[in-house]
């Protein structure tokens, strides 16, 4: 393998999200492996990609070399409770920031 691989490369990856790796940085699939599916993840929707668990699941299965919908039952729901700890936890630094700015300029009544 190959470091100069596209993330393509990796099943259930289409070269249509190639440019949302790009986007965050990754530019092949050895960053991806190295990664790994979570921080891989967390750095997509970090630089803007919208969350959505099937994409995030696909990913998953990709680098297990399985087949997007090959992700049922037990395993599926522990997917769902990583891609919601990933989802909740670059969505909550933003908003804590913008209420900060908000109490700064008096915006929000004051609890």
């Amino acid at each position: 393998m190959s470091q100069n691989e596209p993330v393509s490369v990796i099943r259930n990856i289409g070269p249509a999200s190639v440019d949302l790796f790009a986007r965050a940085g990754i530019h092949s699939a050895e960053q991806v492996r190295e990664l790994g599916p979570d921080a891989t993840y967390r750095k997509l929707v970090t630089a803007g990609t919208r969350p959505h668990f099937i994409g995030y699941y696909a990913l998953v299965m990709g680098l297990q070399g399985r087949p997007w919908n090959d992700c049922k039952g037990a395993e599926k729901e522990a997917l769902r409770v990583r891609f919601d700890q990933i989802k909740n936890s670059t969505q909550a630094a933003p908003l804590a920031g913008i209420e900060k700015i908000l109490d700064e300029i008096g915006v929000r009544a004051k609890k």
